[in-house]
This record gives structure tokens, C-alpha cells and sequence, in this order.
């Protein structure tokens, strides 16, 4: 078990450059995007200070090897779900432990630590807890057959019932779905049977198609029946129709795709911008980006993505771990779909669910939990063992 490779080899420089070049882009946006007046505060420092803390995050997570990280998975797991009952339990409101923001319950003020959005932290934890389990399992069961399959789904889906039952009570749709997302990657690389995979997505298709129409033809019973509040059928209409909700949940829309339609191909340039956008540094950043710089300047911006997205693909099929693959699949799931549907709502391609666009928004915990999540990355690659006389290297 020997490292051929010096530890300058095996840091991922290419990764820390991408990074570099997203902390440049949010600053420079954020910077931006306050000129409307909006906020008294001045975000910038703030996340330059968040960033900061981000590399020191990554830093200590490469400290650990992956074997550390598969022993601590369910104790951080339990930890993430912790803080969501707790979040639950606690009394919400004006100077109460619990912050209530339009009417959801997502924020934890914590001493010496400030305000804190637990569900943004379990994201990384939940991955580290369902690739433990996955791999475990494998291990367990050499043999596949359809019962074997067919417990391995069993086992996921209570992982992910458990955490994703607070978050909907929260209500966060936008963190449900990622969870989703995360789930339904892990399951296609965990190596279970296409004959159980095929119906399994098949039949969550239909499930989806199937809220959708109800959200537009049979509201009632998804209220009186299903649980469902109004103001979650308006999202709907506000994505499919938002001229019919000009001066509600339809503004966001209308004047994010004003703002991206005004960039025209070069943009208006830096704190050129007409538009007024809330939240333009955190939800909506995307618009201040196709505002000021225009198909171009948001076209580069999709592409960094894009070289994130191929590289820790990259890095993930180089190794040779199944805990280490099934973590490096769940933070590739978790970030490809907060760039989608982020850009996605920006456009109308997708309804607004509240995502903020990784490392470009503003954001303590939204910053944090996707710095540790690149930081277990920086630490699977770090860590990995080439062997002398490793089986890909034979004649």
C-alpha cells in the first residue's frame, strides 16, 4: 500500500483554481448586485470572510482520509437530523431560537455562531451517511440478486424519509428536491438490477406528472386531502403564467427575465444595471450576471460549471473506493441540480423554489455546506492510494 505520488501530486490544483475563479465571480457580482439600495449591509466583506472560513473548512477535511470519514458517516448524519428536530421543536419567532421567514421555519440562531440553515449542512451530511450505507451493504451482499436489490432500496429510502419528513414540514421544497436528486444519483451508480430501477422512475415520473395536473385542475382535494397549502399551487401558476401575477409571485419572474433578456449579448456592463430584482445577491444572482454581462458573460458562467461538473466526475471515476465514488456522486448530483434549477427559475425553464447558485450567492450556510462538500472531494483525491502494481497498469 504505497503513494507514488508526492502530496503537491495528488492536491487538485485544478479544482482550487476553479473555485478561485467562482469566489472572483461572486464577489464581483454581489458587489454589483447591492447597488440598488436594497440591503444597508454591505455583503461583500461578508462573504470574502466566508470564503475565507470555506478554505479553512476544506483545509481540515482533507485532513481526514475517506476510511475516517466512512467511520464518522452516521454520527454526522445523526448530528445533521439532530439539528432538524431541534429546528422543528423550537419556538419560532421575533427573538426565539428559531427565525421564521415568510411563514417557513429554516433558521437557527446559535451563539458565538450567528444564524445558521441546518438543512443546507445535512445536504453533505446525508451523502456521507447514504454512501456509508451503500457501500456497507455491497460489501455485505457480493452475490446481487433482486432480494438484495430490493433490501438496498428499502435501507435508502429511510435514510432519505427521515431527514426529508422535517425538511417538507419546514416546508423547503427547493431542499427536498435536492435531496431527490441525491437519492435517485446514488441509486443508479449503487448497482441495483435495471429491472427494479426502470418501473422505480418510471413510476416517480408519473407521481410527478400526475401533482402537476392536480395542482392545476384539482386543487382542492390536494389541499383538503393531501396536505398541500395555496401558496405552493401559486408557485405553479406564477412558473406556468406569471403575467396573470404581476404584482405577486409572478415578480421575481417577470423582472429576472427582464433583466436577462435586457443583457442583450454583452451586457450593460459592471453596476450598469436598470432592473430592480430582490434578493438579487442570493436567488437571483443569475439575473445580475445576464443584466450586466450579458449571453456572453452568463453563457461563461454555465461553462465553469460545466468544467466543476466534468472535473469531479473525472475525479470520481479515478477512484477505486466505493464509499469515496458514492460520496463524489452525491456532491455531483447536489451541485449539478442547484445549477440547474437555479438558472432553470431564472428563465422560466423551472419554478422558483428559493435555491441559491453555488458559490455565487450570497450565503453563509449555503457557502459552507458546499465548501465541505468540495472539501471531501479535495480529501478522496488527496488520499487515494496508486499502487505500484495496480491492475489498470498491467500489460
Amino acid at each position: 500500500m504505497k503513494q507514488t505520488n508526492k502530496p503537491a501530486d495528488r492536491f487538485d490544483w485544478t479544482l482550487a483554481f476553479i473555485l478561485l475563479l467562482f469566489c472572483i465571480i461572486s464577489i464581483f457580482t454581489i458587489a454589483s448586485a447591492q447597488t440598488s439600495g436594497q440591503y444597508s449591509i454591505n455583503f461583500v466583506p461578508l462573504q470574502i470572510r466566508w470564503y475565507i472560513v470555506g478554505a479553512f473548512i476544506i483545509a481540515m477535511a482533507m485532513y481526514l482520509e475517506p476510511e475516517q470519514y466512512k467511520q464518522m458517516a452516521w454520527y454526522l448524519y445523526g448530528l445533521g437530523v439532530f439539528l432538524l428536530v431541534f429546528l422543528f421543536l423550537a419556538p419560532g419567532g421575533d427573538g426565539q431560537i428559531a427565525e421564521m421567514r415568510l411563514g417557513a421555519k429554516r433558521w437557527l440562531h446559535l451563539p458565538a455562531i450567528g444564524t445558521i440553515q441546518p438543512s443546507e449542512f445535512i445536504k453533505t451530511f446525508f451523502i456521507l451517511g447514504m454512501a456509508r450505507m451503500v457501500s456497507s451493504h455491497n460489501e455485505n451482499f457480493v452475490e446481487r440478486t433482486i432480494k438484495t436489490d430490493f433490501l438496498l432500496l428499502g435501507k435508502i429510502m429511510v435514510v432519505l424519509l427521515l431527514p426529508l419528513a422535517f425538511i417538507v414540514k419546514q416546508p423547503d421544497l427547493g431542499t427536498s428536491l435536492v435531496f431527490m436528486a441525491i437519492t435517485a444519483a446514488v441509486i443508479v451508480v449503487a448497482g441495483i438490477s435495471w429491472r427494479i430501477l426502470l418501473p422505480l422512475f418510471a413510476g416517480t415520473a408519473a407521481i410527478g406528472g400526475g401533482l402537476l395536473w392536480m395542482a392545476l385542475y384539482a386543487q382542492d382535494f390536494m389541499e383538503d386531502t393531501l396536505g398541500f397549502s395555496r401558496y405552493q399551487f401559486k408557485r405553479v401558476y406564477s412558473w406556468l403564467d406569471p403575467y396573470s401575477y404581476p404584482s405577486d409571485e409572478g415578480y421575481n419572474l417577470l423582472t429576472s427575465m427582464t433583466a436577462i433578456g435586457s443583457g442583450g449579448i454583452n451586457g450593460k456592463g459592471f453596476q450598469s444595471r436598470e432592473v430592480y430584482i430582490p434578493e438579487n445577491h442570493t436567488d437571483f444572482i443569475f439575473s445580475v450576471i445576464g443584466e450586466e454581462y450579458g449571453f456572453i458573460g452568463a453563457s461563461l458562467v454555465i461553462t465553469l460549471f460545466f468544467i466543476l461538473i466534468y472535473h469531479l466526475t473525472r475525479v470520481a471515476l479515478e477512484l477505486k473506493d466505493p464509499f469515496s465514488v458514492y460520496v463524489c456522486t452525491g456532491i455531483i448530483a447536489m451541485i449539478t441540480f442547484h445549477v440547474f434549477e437555479n438558472i432553470g427559475m431564472t428563465i422560466q425553464l423551472l419554478p422558483i423554489t428559493g435555491i441559491p447558485l453555488p458559490f455565487i450567492s450570497y450565503g453563509g450556510s449555503s457557502l459552507m455546506s458546499n465548501m465541505l462538500a468540495i472539501g471531501l472531494v479535495f480529501s478522496m483525491k488527496f488520499h487515494h492510494r496508486t499502487y505500484l502494481f495496480d491492475s489498470d497498469d498491467e500489460d
